[in-house]
């Protein structure tokens, strides 16, 4: 079908399924009678036209929001105005729930899969071709994915608001009124947000949600769906999709983690999955009710049930106990009852396969900085002190390389380290007992952050043999993690070191020749802007990837995205999908954070579609193995042109006198703790001065995106476009672009954040005495920017290829105009207010609106 004729067919669907459905349920919706809601419903329409009205007519959100009061209501005392735009925020939020909703109930109906770069298709259409359906078979035998939820604060739903939804969804989709009727009404009175910060616990209780509820289904039905194909082309099959797990485990900066934590976190997560085994097993055991197989059922009884909620059962690792006894059952349903109900059995056996004892693996993360504070800590005390000479800190990484020796040995801690580093020992030796209660793969990665040299690793290895681990049971994956610009740069002379070291060598061998390697998105955006981030991970990647090859390595690399693009988030199939062969792509690891997992993952429809592209853009991409022509030396320069030239802006911004006041001034950045949404800090120095380099990445683009600013998704790009047509290489860029899937997926995620800003709604900075120069360049960036993408991509309108997204985009936008101006008016007010029962309203004010804001905005920016 051609992509006119079904983006025509999307946009058609979209406007009847999702745009009138909204309207009418949402005008269902303002006529439910909350309580102390009287009347909202009534003004909360007159209040978004003021909205929209005031701001097209250049006014201030205050000034908008105080001419509201005066027009339509008779409230004149600071306490009522504040109490109703509480009221409106309620319902507000809920308006966002409501479409989400709706939009999800359309899911199937809006998204197809490319049925040419199916597994299914690709297997048919090569069928007589037996030299291509061995490389396919070896292509599958090679191909993983890998999705890591994780706990980044940027995900408001609770559980029991995520339960109403999928009910919802479900109500929507089968025009149920009546049910609808009583969701909206629980809705309305159910709390969106926390009292208190959740503790990581907390955090992984939330998660497993989606754990329990979508990816145990989506997953199985996947891997089924591969299974039938590959058997049909008497192919073997291979599990693919594996799932991982942070909360609990991610302790960089995060001082509210402990190896305690790590360990009942671990426990609940086996939990949660025994429970989903046994309510499986539950429907085998009404089914099969025959002769033969009544001790397997009665002794799976007995297991599934304790495991799930016995919680004084000893554990240990029963997954093969468990295939024993479906497996002879499903022999005995073949063997004397015609296989009647064998597929219910083969389906809980595919799940046990997939998640064996422990559901995700869980990961565990310590910044690098930690982690060579504890090995400094180990060799103060006997016998590690005898291995190192007292100044072994201030010697240089060539020759702390020859010192490192591996030696196994069991220290006498004549002293208590602190609290990081007794969190380290202690986590270091429960790893081994989480192994042997959910099996090795329950915990078998340590993630080294701001990993800037070979030694990171190597006295990270130490640490392990220092506390409880041989060198002949180490069942330990060690993943450095790259994240700066600079460190991008080093990486592949770190590997190199590390690849050439003979213990790291061997270590790898008996872990099969497998290295997985972290890529940090969010924080070389921070750090470098949009472009020179994505450069340089692709750059990094390519040298990486030529590293791994002269060691005869097998790569994978663990892409740290966040939701938005300014975090490496937006279109991520199409990024993969773009890989030439220069780059490791076989092996595809990704974290799913904030709303992407609600809006990508909240339902098992989504869920499968969204992993279903994944693996066909790893499917697609290792057949081609084309070469990416951003490699030909002649693109590589203008990228590299155009990536200096980005960087040098948006440093220099970074680096203007009033960046961090503009944020700490006019967003609600310094309130983000006060949200409760989180065990982690907003910033890694606690309560000292607000400092650019401490602030947290999804802390930073999400205070760019209440500004509706997004700046660090774009910031740059204009500069380095214009830049090169006046060097006049504008046909070369042109040419670029229309060659390179990966360049053009990085604009189209650049247009996607700019959609999502309105710089009319802080265009009264341009005269503020303080912030109208700063205001003012950013704004003549965004319109720089804008002009040249318009003119590269040859569309009238931002994102006017994806005009469903775009309309989606623009709704949810509109949705929350209210909540920007609120929030804006918020903190004009604490910037002038002396009273201090005002302060703590107001401060309440500003906090409660970015709830609403930030699920609109699904991938935040």
């Amino acid at each position: 079908m051609p992509k006119l004729r079904l983006t025509t067919q999307r946009e058609s669907i979209f406007n009847n399924e999702v745009i009138s459905k909204f309207e009418l349920f949402n005008s269902l919706f303002l006529t439910l009678p909350f309580y102390k809601i009287k009347d909202t419903g009534t003004l909360l329409p007159l209040f978004f036209k003021s909205c929209e009205e005031g701001i097209s007519n250049g006014q201030k959100p205050a000034q908008v929001i105080e001419e509201f009061f005066t027009k339509y209501t008779h409230y004149t005392e600071r306490k009522d105005i504040i109490d109703l735009l509480f009221r409106f925020i309620q319902y507000i939020e809920r308006q966002v729930v409501l479409f989400d909703a709706v939009e999800d109930a359309s899911f199937t109906k809006l998204n197809t899969t490319d049925e040419q770069s199916t597994l299914a298709f690709i297997l048919k259409k090569n069928a007589d071709n037996k030299p291509m359906l061995s490389k396919i078979e070896k292509l599958i035998d090679e191909l993983s994915l890998r999705l890591v939820l994780t706990a980044h604060p940027t995900q408001f739903y609770p559980g029991n608001v995520l339960a109403i939804i999928t009910d919802l969804t479900h109500a929507i989709r089968e025009n149920n009124i009546t049910s609808m009727n009583s969701l909206l009404q629980q809705l309305g009175k159910t709390p969106f947000f926390n009292k208190k910060s959740p503790t990581p616990v907390d955090e992984a209780l939330n998660l497993a949600w989606f754990l329990e509820n979508t990816f145990y289904f989506a997953a199985a039905n996947i891997q089924a769906e591969i299974d039938q194909n590959l058997d049909e082309y008497n192919l073997e099959t291979k599990k693919i999709l594996e799932l991982g797990f942070w909360p609990g485990g991610d302790r960089d900066g995060n001082p509210n983690i402990h190896a305690d934590t790590t360990l009942e976190v671990s426990k609940m997560l086996r939990q949660i999955l025994f429970r989903c085994y046994y309510r499986d097993f539950r429907v085998i055991k009404r089914r099969i009710t025959f002769r033969g197989v009544e001790e397997n059922i009665a002794i799976l009884h007995d297991v599934l049930y304790k495991n799930a909620f016995d919680q004084a059962c000893e554990l240990h690792d029963i997954s093969d106990e468990l295939r024993e006894n479906l497996n002879k059952i499903k022999d005995t349903l073949l063997t004397e009852h015609e296989g009647l109900f064998v597929e219910l059995v083969n389906d809980l056996i595919r799940k046990i396969d997939l998640y064996g004892n422990y559901f995700a693996s869980l990961d565990i993360r310590q910044d690098s900085r930690v982690l060579r504070s504890v090995h400094a800590y180990c060799r103060q005390n006997k016998p590690i002190s005898s291995l190192y000479p007292e100044n072994y800190d201030q010697l240089s990484e060539g020759e702390k390389l020859k010192l490192i020796s591996f030696k196994e040995a069991t220290p006498v801690y004549a002293t208590d380290g602190d609290d990081l580093i007794k969190d380290t020992i202690q986590t270091i030796k429960e790893i081994k007992g989480i192994q042997k209660r959910n099996g090795e793969k329950a915990c078998h990665r340590f993630i080294i952050s701001n990993c800037q040299r070979a030694t990171d690793i190597l006295q990270l290895i130490e640490l392990f043999l220092w506390n409880g681990w041989s060198k002949d049971t180490l069942t330990i994956d060690f993943v450095p993690l790259f994240e700066t610009v600079t460190d991008l740069k080093g990486a592949a002379d770190i590997m190199d070191i590390l690849y050439s070291n003979p213990f790291y060598k061997a270590h790898l061998a008996s872990r099969g020749n497998k290295q997985d390697i972290m890529l940090g998105y969010s924080d070389s955006t921070k750090d470098g802007g949009y472009l020179m981030a994505n450069w340089s991970i692709f750059n990094g990647k390519t040298s990486l990837t030529a590293v791994a090859k002269k060691h005869n390595i097998q790569l994978a690399f663990f892409d740290g995205r966040g939701g938005p693009p300014a975090r490496g988030g937006g279109k991520t199939h199409r990024f993969y999908a773009s890989m030439g062969k220069e780059i490791a792509n076989k092996n595809m690891q990704l974290t799913v954070q904030g709303q992407t997992i609600s809006s990508q993952y909240g339902s098992v429809e989504s869920a499968e579609f969204n992993i279903e592209q994944l693996i066909n853009a790893g499917i697609s991409s290792g057949l081609k193995e084309k070469h990416n022509v951003l490699l030909d030396p002649e693109n590589k320069t203008l990228l590299d042109e155009m990536a200096n030239d980005a960087y040098k802006g948006f440093v220099d911004l970074r680096e203007h006198p009033l960046f961090v006041s503009y944020l700490e001034k006019l967003s609600p950045l310094k309130l983000l703790s006060q949200a409760n949404i989180s065990s982690r800090p907003v910033k890694r120095n606690g309560g000292g001065e607000m400092k650019l380099e401490d602030l947290r990445a999804i802390s930073f683009v999400t205070a760019w995106s209440m500004l509706k600013q997004n700046v660090p998704g774009f910031y740059g790009m204009g500069t380095a476009l214009s830049n090169q047509e006046k060097a006049g290489n504008w046909d070369k860029v042109i040419k670029v672009y229309e060659d390179s899937d990966y360049l053009r997926t990085i604009v189209d995620n650049c247009m996607m954040s700019m959609s999502k800003s309105d710089f009319a709604i802080t265009a009264h900075l341009a005269a503020d005495e303080e912030f109208g120069a700063f205001w003012t360049q950013l704004h003549e960036e965004f319109e720089l920017t804008k002009k040249m993408l318009l003119k590269l991509s040859g569309q009238e309108t931002l994102m006017a290829n994806y005009p469903v997204d775009k309309r989606s985009i623009a709704t949810r936008e509109r949705i929350i105009l209210p909540l920007v101006l609120i929030q804006h008016f918020a903190l004009e007010k604490l910037q002038h207010n002396q009273n201090e029962s005002d302060q703590t309203a107001l401060e309440k004010l500003a906090v409660r609106t970015v709830f609403g804001i930030v699920n609109a905005g699904r991938n935040l920016a």
